[in-house]
């Protein structure tokens, strides 16, 4: 079979960005959050005591970023996608402040990956691949490609059954098993 494009986000996808800053405004302001309790793509309203730019001002600190950890599976799966030849693509929107420790700690935790396979854009629908596995519904919705919406707190209200290109996936098992499906899928279209 031929091997897939496969696109990745980043933030919440494979590491734990969302719980990080939960913890991280619990610590700084004496909030009691919980990143179950953030089920809207604005986290802010999971904190109704704080500012926006409270809320969203700590995505600019390198200490959110020194605490990430992979989300489980998402290393050994990776690493087993790329193993088996397909071309693996890093695609996440980042806010230029904080590139820098992002990407540090990101290879750092993934050390297979490398900076030549990461696009940084907010217009992921423009980048060519066979596949996307993201967090955020609105990325997956206009893409020209299978998406894999990996399932978190805030996009358990999008209704991806709606879209028969967009499979949902609880853990990375899945979906390790949803790319081979796509793979199968593309060999009987030929």
């Amino acid at each position: 079979m031929k091997p897939l494009r496969i696109l990745f986000d980043a933030d919440d996808t494979i590491e734990n960005l969302l719980q990080c800053w939960v913890a991280l405004l619990n610590e700084k302001h004496g909030t009691t959050v919980s990143h179950e309790d953030v089920t809207d793509w604005d986290v802010s309203l999971a904190f109704p005591t704080l500012s926006k730019d409270q809320v969203y001002s700590v995505l600019r600190k390198d200490e959110l970023w020194h605490r990430l950890s992979p989300i489980p599976g998402s290393k050994e799966v990776l690493q087993r996608l790329l193993n088996e030849g397909h071309e693996l693509y890093m695609v996440t929107a980042s806010d230029y402040h904080c590139c820098r420790a992002k990407f540090e700690r990101i290879f750092e935790l993934f050390p297979f990956l490398s900076w030549d396979k990461v696009v940084i854009t907010s217009k992921k629908d423009l980048i060519k691949g066979d596949i996307l596995i993201d967090d955020g519904p609105h990325n997956l919705i206009s893409g020209n490609h299978w998406g894999i919406l990996f399932d978190q707190p805030h996009n358990r209200n999008f209704d991806d059954s709606k879209y028969d290109w967009i499979l949902r996936a609880t853990n990375w098992e899945q979906v390790y098993e949803y790319i081979h499906a796509v793979m199968m899928e593309k060999e009987n279209e030929k």
